[in-house]
């Protein structure tokens, strides 16, 4: 649930530069394939950004086996990590509903559990794989959805998606990656010979994908590039993860600020886009702030005002904030409006209703209450 509470001091203006992140990574083969954790940390050491990391990837675990593995519970209470990565068994969440509920939701909650034991400080990031290269043989037969490897992107997608929006934690759409990888060129074999685990060419893309989660920056133009893959290859990887991730942060659950407004007259709505936040902090630049989701604010004053948005979540752990420069132009004069006024009454000096008379000091007294002193000389 998210809780709007009122923040004192407000988050400076943040300004991305060299960033670190602790992250740690459980999972199992498809994480441990071609060092996973360690090539997004070389793409980001190219950029000037530190990624230290911690693995818990024995072969085939599931997240109930993580759930009561003493050695990932360990590592998972080692720090206070910035994110937890969760990766499944690569079958257990496209599988039957009835399964998943029975087998994998419970397990997903304990882990959840364990992490925010810790610390409600770290993020869980789930890991959406991919699906396998002709789907699901194995499974086919009892549950069709996964007898094509479109049928079982489309369930691992749905499954992974519903595990970050209910426990309000991140999603690396991996698997949308490499399902756009393979929409654009198919030739690009980003499997290993079993069709299932990846190749050098799908753990970079993998990379690329986990580093514009982790970092919210592009890896467009990094200039690591395992070996064996070609500069046009990389580029083409990065620039899919890139777009896969930072062009659609909220549909990923990604902590993000993000707002748009809109000008009626002197006042301005605002419209918060941020996502997996928990609580807001508006500045409109003119002393006045505001913790509503989507407030409307008058301004007194026509001009350039610097509008910042400040997002909180994890118990306010984290924050981030946004800003936009506006320019208000409106007329603060009271147009005058031309009402043709009459008179009800004249009067001389001392009161007394009278007639008009030349020569001598009069007040006219009109309907709309105003009074006007004048003498007219002949």
């Amino acid at each position: 649930m998210r809780k709007l509470i009122f923040i004192l001091t407000l988050i400076p203006l943040f300004i991305f530069s060299q960033q670190t992140k602790d992250v740690l990574f459980v999972g199992n083969s498809y994480t441990f394939y071609n060092d996973l954790p360690e090539m997004v940390k070389q793409i980001a050491l190219s950029f000037g950004d530190t990624l230290n990391y911690e693995s818990s990837t024995p072969g085939g675990a599931s997240f109930g086996m993580h759930a009561t593995n003493t050695t990932t519970i360990s590592k998972i209470n080692q720090q206070v990590w910035d994110y937890v990565v969760l990766q499944a068994q690569s079958q257990e969440p496209s599988l039957s509903t009835n399964y998943v509920n029975t087998n994998v939701y419970p397990a997903v909650q304990s882990l959840i559990d364990i992490i925010e034991n810790n610390s409600t400080c770290i993020d869980p990031m789930f890991f959406m794989t991919w699906g396998r290269k002709y789907g699901d043989a194995s499974n086919c037969a009892p549950w069709p959805p996964v007898c094509t490897y479109l049928g079982m992107q489309q369930q691992l997608r749905l499954r992974y998606l519903d595990f970050s929006f209910t426990h309000d934690a991140s999603c690396s759409p991996v698997g949308m990656a490499w399902k756009e990888s393979i929409s654009q060129d198919s030739t690009l074999n980003l499997y290993s010979p079993d069709n299932s685990h990846p190749s050098v060419y799908g753990t970079y893309l993998s990379a690329c994908t986990f580093y514009a989660s982790i970092f919210k920056n592009s890896p467009l133009g990094t200039t690591y590039i395992p070996n064996g893959i070609d500069t046009v290859t990389a580029s083409f990887l990065q620039d899919i993860a890139s777009n896969t991730v930072l062009d659609s942060l909220s549909i990923w659950n990604i902590f993000n600020a993000d707002f748009t407004y809109n000008q009626i007259g002197d006042s301005v709505s605002f419209m918060n886009l941020s996502s997996n936040y928990e609580s807001v902090v508006w500045d409109f630049g003119d002393g006045q702030v505001s913790i509503d989701e989507n407030p409307l604010h008058t301004y007194d004053f026509p001009g350039t005002y610097t509008v910042t948005l400040s997002v909180f979540t994890n118990d306010s752990c984290v924050s981030e904030t946004v800003s936009s420069e506006i320019n208000l132009s409106f007329s603060t004069s009271i147009p005058t409006i031309n009402v043709e006024k009459k008179i009800i009454r004249i009067t001389d000096i001392l009161g007394r209703k009278t007639l008009f008379k030349k020569n001598t000091l009069l007040y006219y007294l009109f309907d709309n209450g105003e009074v006007e002193k004048k003498i007219v000389i002949e």
